[in-house]
């Protein structure tokens, strides 16, 4: 599943290697992944146009024209996205049948959001403003006064989007397990001492992530199954879902006795 890390390497691909290519056409008939827009709607606004830039915040991008029009691109549960023969996003590969939504360019080469799933989106005018600060630049004091309050478990804090934009569920076990801090812990008991932890090691996390090809690299998410082993302890894992999402961590490591204040 597409994380910050997929969707930074995603960006960094149509930054490097899709923008200023003139658009020539859109395929934009997939009324699911396009919604709210009708088929031929967004055609209408890019065919002509270049994308001058690429932006993301949390799991979303979005890419500037030179005409006006912003697109936005948000990779779902299963998207990739794939400009000529190079693919970023979901770790799986899929063919080019799953093709949601295309931009043809001018010189033959094309952008896809490729999705198996059919989860992703493309639309216009994204609204950005449900979003909390992206994980991987908020600041220390933003951190602290986001993440550190509520009763809640940790974990649940750090994956809403309107707290923290861009971490799912692997990058939240990868993180905490980094951190040393149990996921079920209430978020607002954490001191700012492990609060800063947390968000150090969060970022260490991501950059990991982005520089070995996604989420799916951490040393946790390996051992993530019946049977798997703490990659720094080698003692048993143990799996709950808090947030709804299946959670893994190391009880002999992560067991709530850390420092309160």
């Amino acid at each position: 599943m597409p994380e910050l890390p997929e969707v930074e390497r995603a960006r960094a691909l149509i930054e490097r290697a899709a923008l200023g290519r003139a658009i020539v056409a859109v395929n934009d008939r997939d009324t699911y992944v396009c919604r709210p827009h009708a088929p031929g709607e967004i055609a209408d606004a890019l065919t002509g146009a270049r994308l001058t830039a690429a932006h993301r915040q949390g799991k979303t991008m979005w890419c500037e024209t030179d005409i006006g029009p912003v697109l936005g691109l948000h990779l779902g549960m299963a998207g990739r996205i794939v400009v000529d023969e190079a693919g970023e996003g979901d770790p799986q590969p899929v063919g080019e049948r799953w093709d949601r939504f295309v931009l043809e360019f001018e010189d033959g080469g094309r952008l896809s959001l490729r999705d198996k799933r059919r989860l992703g989106r493309a639309r216009l005018e994204p609204d950005l403003s449900g979003l909390g600060p992206d994980a991987a630049e908020v600041s220390r004091p933003e951190f602290r006064a986001r993440v550190g309050r509520g009763r809640g478990p940790v974990k649940a804090r750090l994956m809403d989007q309107s707290v923290l934009a861009g971490v799912g569920n692997l990058l939240a076990d990868e993180a905490l397990w980094r951190a040393r801090l149990l996921p079920a812990r209430p978020a607002g008991s954490l001191s700012p001492t492990e609060l800063d932890r947390l968000r150090r090691e969060l970022r260490a996390a991501v950059r990991a992530a982005i520089r070995h090809g996604g989420v799916h690299t951490g040393r946790l998410i390996g051992e993530r199954r019946r049977g798997g082993r703490c990659p720094r302890c080698g003692g048993g894992l143990e799996r709950s879902r808090i947030g709804g999402r299946t959670t893994w961590w190391c009880p002999g490591e992560q067991n709530g006795r850390g420092t309160q204040n």
